[in-house]
């Protein structure tokens, strides 16, 4: 294998074969530091703790932009990251390391692609735009709840959302990726692979293998399983036509009852967790984040056409709320057509980003009441306070249909997604913090070395919630690999992957993929 050295000078010939006819192409011209548009490009990051000041960025307007910018900055010896939404918990784009940012934004199309019978959609649209352009075909996806975040890092780590229960991960309806490439050689190519033609081991790893570790996403191609792509109105799953929503507010309440209520809730859950169950529409996720109106709040969505929809959010209303006092505020239900439940139900994020730090899990077991006993402790605590917050969001349903090695996300027999969101605003109290967020995540996982390690009751955790503790020994004292709760069994076919497809390593970040 070249050293990095040996295979930046490489690259710096292979670079000059990307253009057509044996020419360089032209690239398009980058942002430099002290340029008007710099500033506001190097802030689109979702967390504050963290903004690269890379040497450039660029912004392709096509997949060939893509391959001649990483071309240039492979042959110039440059670190490269790609942002899509800017969504990333982590400084794996925002990285004092980066240097060549290249920026996805205005690979924004969605298209029907004739060729592969499937939608075209570019990496850097985000989840709002392609709900909205998949409207036209009266089809979508069961992706994010937060409408701002970028498709590019959201569908290749897996991709989730409250259409998840009922159709899957978003993972599950990609057909195929048109990635840029570097070879052993430093030349840097465009590659189309698909689930049942070329490359099919390049497309299995972008099935929630997370971004960034074996090239650059320039476009996905969208087509459930069960669809041959004859008719694009019927490629992927069609949206729900009435949505019922509401939310629910818990008072604050006694240790016991909120313990009653956590218990209700993931009892509910963990019963309704097989692909097909009656309640499989129904998505309901938490957020405890106490202030004047209450300990918690819950949005519930019944994303179902079927008979009694709205019966079954009452049901589920009576159920988590049995013996809580005092009882749960409930709002008066609301059933709103698909496209108004995204525009008014679903998340527009914040123009004015947290400094943040997360922390997450699935779970396969609910918790135990002493586990109960811990969040709520923490999450009354002055320490715990202000924008910070603890999420439950529901998993299993159609996710659970899917073997654990056909795509590469293994989490396919949980129910509960378990996220601690730390969130403040000032740096002097990001020590405070990200230590209020290590601390509730140990005592949860005291049994296991303060880390959720899979086994009949932890299944690991979620590669868009990252989290580089599990790599440091101080706090994953387990003795579990970090890539174990993100990927189980199927990392080492992630490192051949990545073996063959970047070899230098180029694309890489604290928790890629490594070479084997």
């Amino acid at each position: 294998m070249l050293s990095r050295r040996q295979f930046f000078a490489t690259a710096a010939l292979g670079a000059a074969t990307v253009g057509t006819g044996g020419a360089p192409a032209q690239a398009t011209p980058a942002v430099l530091p002290g340029q008007r548009e710099y500033r506001t490009l190097t802030m689109r990051g979702y967390n504050r703790r963290y903004v690269a000041r890379p040497r450039q960025i660029h912004l392709p307007a096509t997949a060939q932009d893509v391959r001649q910018a990483v071309a240039n900055s492979v042959r110039d010896g440059l670190r490269i990251a790609a942002r899509s939404g800017g969504h990333c918990f982590e400084d794996f784009v925002d990285s004092a390391d980066t240097k060549s940012l290249i920026d996805l934004r205005r690979l924004d199309r969605v298209d029907w692609d004739a060729e592969h019978h499937a939608f075209s959609v570019g990496a850097g649209l985000t989840l709002e735009r392609l709900y909205a352009e998949l409207a036209r075909w009266n089809v979508t996806v069961p992706g994010g709840i937060c409408r701002a975040v970028g498709v590019g890092g959201h569908i290749s780590g897996g991709g989730y959302g409250p259409l998840s229960r009922k159709h899957g991960l978003v993972a599950d309806h990609l057909y195929g990726v048109e990635v840029v490439t570097v070879a052993r050689d430093g030349s840097v190519g465009l590659v189309t692979a698909t689930r049942d033609g070329p490359h099919r081991d390049l497309w299995w790893a972008h099935t929630g293998g997370g971004g960034g570790n074996f090239g650059i996403v320039t476009r996905y191609l969208l087509r459930s399983p069960g669809s041959d792509g004859s008719d694009p109105a019927s490629a992927l799953p069609r949206p729900p036509h009435s949505i019922p929503a509401t939310t629910l507010t818990l008072p604050v309440t006694t240790e016991d009852s909120f313990v009653r209520f956590m218990s209700n809730y993931l009892d509910f859950y963990a019963r309704h967790r097989e692909p097909g169950n009656r309640c499989d529409g129904l998505y309901a996720p938490i957020s405890f984040r106490p202030n004047l109106t209450g300990l918690g709040e819950m949005l519930i969505i019944q994303a179902d056409d079927g008979a009694d929809a709205r019966g079954r959010v009452d049901e589920f209303v009576a159920t988590v709320c049995a013996g809580v006092i005092p009882g749960a505020v409930v709002a008066p239900v609301v059933a709103r057509s698909y496209a108004d439940t995204v525009a008014h139900v679903y998340y527009a994020g914040t123009p004015d980003p947290p400094r943040v730090k997360t922390k997450g899990a699935y779970l396969r077991r609910p918790y135990t009441a002493e586990q109960l006993r811990t969040c709520y402790r923490h999450i009354v605590s002055p320490a715990f306070v202000g924008e910070s917050s603890l999420e439950f969001l529901p998993f299993g349903g159609a996710v659970n249909a899917v073997a654990p090695g056909a795509t590469a996300m293994p989490a396919r027999d949980s129910f509960m997604k378990m996220l601690i969101h730390a969130a403040w605003r000032l740096p002097l109290d990001d020590e405070r913090h990200i230590g209020v967020s290590r601390q509730l995540y140990r005592e949860l996982y005291a049994d296991t070395g303060g880390v959720p390690v899979p086994n009949t009751h932890n299944g690991g955790s979620y590669i868009n919630y990252p989290d580089p503790d599990l790599a440091d020994p101080r706090f994953n004292r387990s003795g579990t690999p970090w890539h174990t709760f993100y990927y189980g069994e199927n990392y080492p076919r992630l490192q051949q992957v990545k073996a063959q497809w970047d070899p230098g390593d180029v694309f890489r970040h604290r928790l890629s993929i490594a070479l084997p």
